[in-house]
């Protein structure tokens, strides 16, 4: 729910506040300092004020955001809503381009005006494309997003909080028949999910309505035990804690339960329409939304084609990467037949007990405290916030990837998470535990995503803004950094970095197979089980993931690849002179950025440094 909801909120920052406003020439003039400063923090102002604006409209995003104006309320997903989400983008739009002279702006402020345009002009022409999406999948959607927002985002911390939480229940109904509405709209557009498709998502809709009170069982069901673990530690008296039980217990009866119910009863319906076409050339003008949804996802012009054979050319390095390993731990036999030692031999695996998972979750605490200790050596800004390993729920670990990260809070009120997903012990072998790790955590996501989070005189749509490729080739890219400094001493957890980042190649290659190619899902799962040492459950997970979201999977190795590009030019530029921490500000100390613009801004720091450095030894 919260990418969704980030996403919703990155591309309505803002909404006009004209009154007032002036035209400005953009004619080049000379700009006083203290000109520049003022301009600059009244465009500034004008953002947050766009953005609060924005975020009234949220109550989801308020809630993420540790504020409780409208804690007991969902956000409205209506087509109405969208509607007129998009008449805002267009008013702001105009606004910043033709009122706005950027040559007036200092530096920040230029590229928030920069990434805002882009970012608005980017909606609008996006927005023939809405539909072509599936709100409920198995990867996402409502029947998860609900539950996992009221477990891991409504905190109660006093009664009028379980009051919320409680209105929040009673809002279900009303928010699944907007979902309803929604499938139908796309169904007449005819974007209907594959098959495969609803048999997961129905499952983990009735999951939550299993246990009290939904069923006379001695278990509580996923909600209710939230609710109740959370009431449980109020200093409440007993008659006030049971009033609020059966409050909460009456909204799962009369909203959650019936809006669950029309949910499944729809796309019970719904499934015997679909069929087995999987990609998104299926969709009316498929063809240009993929290629589309390629250029928004890597922020590159770089086309289906191109994308597929950088995947066949880095499965090949790494296969040679692999090789090498291989020969340096003494196995005799095939990389085919290494891959399966490592798939099936059980000194890789913990066991499949709770005590396994235990040990597992241990082990991942260790490898992020011992990253802990080692970051100055790579960084010189570093996050606040503090970032804790933790499991991923019961009830939808099943469907859910098998690692992931969750951003702090932005008033320091919730930690930074990574999630490890152990339903699957045999998918998570302990030799990809530390690549896991780095990406997820540090220096992964959490420090790419709490630092952003962090940073002073920037607008909040930066701070909590994305770019897939800007964020996903950061954590690909971090999985690598650690070597660089003495991690993965281990040649078999050498193997399982290769392994991970042979993945993000193969994805490449099904993704654009799947999407472009016309692959099958049964095409891209061999693809997969034939070019990594993954279990057959990830080869399918995978597969499954990329039919559901075109385009997502690129943008992980296209942006590490530019990364360490960028990366190396200045090195080869710069010579001794170059400080791996000085290019790490560079890539996070202005938040998350297309990866064009951040090509502009490591030229830049390249030019200045190489500038400063002349000049020293001109001295």
């Amino acid at each position: 729910m919260i990418n969704r909801i980030m996403k919703t909120v990155l591309v309505c920052t803002m909404l006009l506040l004209a009154l007032g406003c002036k035209e400005e020439t953009k004619e080049m003039t000379t700009i006083s300092p203290e000109e520049m400063t003022t301009t600059s923090k009244e465009l500034n102002d004008w953002f947050q004020q766009q953005w609060d604006a924005e975020l009234a409209l949220s109550p989801m995003m308020q809630t993420y955001l540790g504020d409780k104006t409208d804690y007991g309320k969902w956000d409205d997903i209506s087509k109405e809503a969208e509607e007129k989400k998009l008449e805002r983008t267009k008013i702001r739009l105009a606004y910043l381009k033709d009122s706005i002279n950027e040559n007036v702006l200092d530096k920040a402020t230029k590229l928030s005006h920069k990434l805002a345009v882009q970012q608005m002009e980017n909606e609008i022409s996006d927005f023939k494309y809405r539909l072509h999406n599936y709100p409920v999948n198995q990867m996402h959607g409502i029947h998860s997003q609900i539950p996992s927002f009221l477990i891991n985002m409504h905190q109660i911390t006093d009664k009028s909080d379980a009051e919320a939480y409680i209105s929040r229940l009673n809002g279900i109904n009303n928010m699944f028949d907007q979902v309803i509405t929604n499938l139908k709209e796309r169904e007449e557009a005819g974007i209907l999910p594959p098959s495969f498709v609803f048999p997961k998502v129905l499952e983990s809709c009735k999951n939550i309505l299993i246990g009290r009170p939904f069923d006379e069982s001695n278990k509580q069901s996923t909600l209710l035990k939230d609710f109740s673990k959370k009431l449980d530690a109020l200093e409440l008296a007993s008659e006030e804690k049971k009033e609020l039980t059966d409050k909460a217990s009456a909204a799962l009866i009369s909203s959650t339960k019936p809006g669950f119910e029309n949910l499944i009863a729809f796309l019970e319906d719904q499934s015997k329409r679909a069929n087995t076409d999987d990609g998104a050339w299926k969709f009316p003008d498929g063809s240009d939304y993929y290629n589309n949804a390629l250029a928004r996802t890597t922020t590159t012009n770089m086309t289906a084609d191109e994308i597929h054979d950088l995947g066949l050319s880095e499965v090949k390095r790494i296969h040679d990467e692999m090789n090498a390993i291989k020969e340096k731990v003494g196995f005799k036999g095939s990389l085919q037949e290494f891959f399966t030692f490592m798939k099936e031999d059980k000194q890789f695996y913990y066991p499949d007990t709770d005590e396994g998972r235990a040990a597992y979750m241990k082990k991942a605490v260790m490898i992020i405290d011992s990253m802990k200790g080692r970051l100055d050596e790579l960084f010189l800004t570093k996050p606040k916030a503090e970032m804790i390993v933790k499991q991923v729920e019961p009830f939808r670990e099943k469907a859910a990837g098998k690692a992931f990260y969750q951003a702090p809070a932005i008033d320091g009120s919730r930690p930074g998470t990574y999630y490890a997903n152990l339903y699957d012990i045999k998918a998570m072998p302990n030799y990809q535990m530390e690549a896991l790790a780095y990406h997820e955590g540090l220096p992964g996501h959490h420090m790419q995503l709490a630092i952003a989070q962090e940073l002073k005189d920037v607008p909040m749509f930066r701070k909590m803004g994305g770019y897939t490729a800007y964020s996903e080739g950061w954590g690909l890219y971090t999985e690598f950094l650690p070597k660089e400094i003495g991690f993965y001493s281990d040649p078999y957890s050498d193997f399982g970095r290769l392994a991970m980042e042979l993945w993000r190649a193969c994805r490449l290659v099904v993704d654009t197979g799947i999407h472009s190619k016309k692959w099958t899902r049964e095409e891209g799962i061999s693809y997969y089980k034939n070019n990594t040492p993954n279990a057959e459950s990830d080869a399918i997970k995978m597969v499954e993931r990329h039919i559901v979201m075109p385009s997502q999977a690129t943008a992980y190795k296209v942006g590490m690849n530019k990364i360490l590009e960028l990366r190396e030019n200045a090195k080869t530029k710069l010579g001794d002179k170059f400080d791996i921490r000085e290019f790490h500000d560079v890539v996070l100390v202005n938040g998350a950025v297309p990866l064009n613009v951040l090509e502009e801004m490591v030229g830049e720091w390249i030019t200045v440094k190489s500038k400063n450095l002349g000049e020293t030894s001109d001295k």
